[in-house]
């Protein structure tokens, strides 16, 4: 009998920023800061920096779809990371392909700038709702994208956990919904899980405008996590305080003229691998 070794692996189906703070930059840099190897599935080309996005050039979707399965059947995923996905055919394409996929996925809905402005259309964002969320083992919706899935504006902890559970019952397996965008002190998250209790989790509130790419990195810590082994609560915690970290370590940098990424790298972990036997 033979043993390999393999690294753990995690997919990230996302768009691309030049500037490192998010999209596959910031999901590789956080993949590789806890010891897992990062592989990406390029879904979209935006033109941006620090200060924002000045144009988007769109990928082929063919070209999205044999990205996909070349990786698939290559370096097989402990844990997938999915992005933005800014068409109705974008969205078939992943859920066709990912539909026998067995390992956690970790479902980032970007739907809303960071200006208020949406992203998507809204039919893009129904068939989002019929076809990713039932295949993700998590979505991590900030407030204002939740917003947008109960048509409500959510600005407060009791609405977050009234409607959290409306965002369950659009066909979610698990939720977690960010309260970065709360104006109070402290940050406050949720995640719903089918038959338990809510649970909450709190951070600090940092005084820096480098925060970036703060929604890409925390999906992707979170599914680094979940790839390691680690339990769906516990990986949201440990990515909680990675993050935390990681604007702390950054709060004081001046990357670019706007919003500067996190420090992703504050504390690498190396390379981590297990055993398979053939």
């Amino acid at each position: 009998m033979n043993t390999i070794r393999k690294p753990y692996s995690v997919l990230t189906i996302a768009g691309f920023d030049g500037s490192g703070g998010a999209g596959i930059q910031a999901d590789t840099k956080t993949i590789s800061a806890h010891g897992c190897y990062a592989t990406n599935v390029l879904t979209a080309l935006p033109i941006q920096n620090t200060q924002g996005v000045k144009n988007i050039y769109e990928i082929p979707t063919e070209a999205i779809r044999e990205q996909i399965q070349s990786i698939l059947e290559d370096i097989y995923p402990d844990a997938i990371k999915i992005g933005m996905v800014h068409s109705v055919e974008l969205v078939n394409i992943i859920s066709e392909e990912l539909k026998d996929y067995k390992n956690p996925i970790v479902y980032d809905p970007v739907m809303v700038a960071t200006s208020g402005h949406r992203l998507i259309k809204k039919e893009t964002i129904a068939a989002c709702v019929e076809k990713l969320f039932p295949l993700a083992t998590l979505i991590t919706p900030n407030l204002d994208e939740a917003s947008v899935l109960v048509n409500h504006k959510i600005d407060s902890t009791d609405l977050m956990i009234s409607y959290g559970k409306k965002i369950m019952d659009l066909g979610c397996q698990n939720l977690l919904l960010k309260g970065g965008h709360l104006e109070q002190e402290e940050i406050v998250s949720y995640l719903f899980q089918k038959n338990q209790s809510v649970q909450s989790y709190t951070s600090q509130k940092i005084a820096t405008k480098n925060t970036h790419g703060s929604g890409c990195s925390l999906s992707s810590a979170i599914a680094s996590n979940l790839a390691l082994g680690f339990p769906l609560s516990e990986s949201v915690e440990l990515a909680q305080k990675y993050i935390e970290q990681a604007i702390l370590g950054s709060k004081d940098l001046t990357i670019g003229k706007g919003n500067g990424p996190l420090n992703h790298l504050f504390n690498p972990q190396k390379l981590k691998t297990y055993d398979i036997h053939n």
